[in-house]
């Protein structure tokens, strides 16, 4: 007998293992450009740490070869403000994180998956979100 029931992945977690809230719609983020820092094995920058983008970090991001804040109209990037929400790559909020430069982080949207990179304690040393 064949199996018909409707085989839904779980929908994505945040870091305590609830749903995972948006990030930022406007401008529009997520490696899969839906709001949100879901991820998959094709995203290879893991970019699940949802954060608030800080002018003290768009600099330190633009030293380390990643201009996050100059517009690219070709592929409909419109270049971050501080302010702006955005999913950025595990990785380099870590080495953010490092040189004391991290930017603050939302952590309702902030995927599990970036605790394989970053520590819960340090994403909550940077929170925005906990009361």
């Amino acid at each position: 007998m064949r199996d018909t029931t409707n085989h839904r992945p779980d929908p994505p977690k945040n870091v305590f293992g609830e749903p995972l809230s948006p990030c930022s719609l406007s401008p529009l983020t997520g490696f899969f450009r839906d709001g949100c820092c879901n991820t998959s094995p094709e995203d290879v920058g893991s970019h699940t740490v949802c954060v608030v983008m800080t002018d003290d970090f768009l600099a330190f991001s633009k030293a380390a070869g990643n201009d996050l804040s100059t517009p690219v109209p070709d592929f409909g990037f419109p270049g971050l403000k501080a302010g702006d929400r955005w999913c950025l790559c595990a990785a380099r909020w870590a080495q953010a994180f490092a040189a004391g430069k991290a930017p603050k982080v939302v952590l309702a949207a902030t995927h599990q998956n970036a605790l394989d990179i970053v520590s819960l304690a340090d994403l909550k040393r940077h929170a925005i979100d906990l009361s």
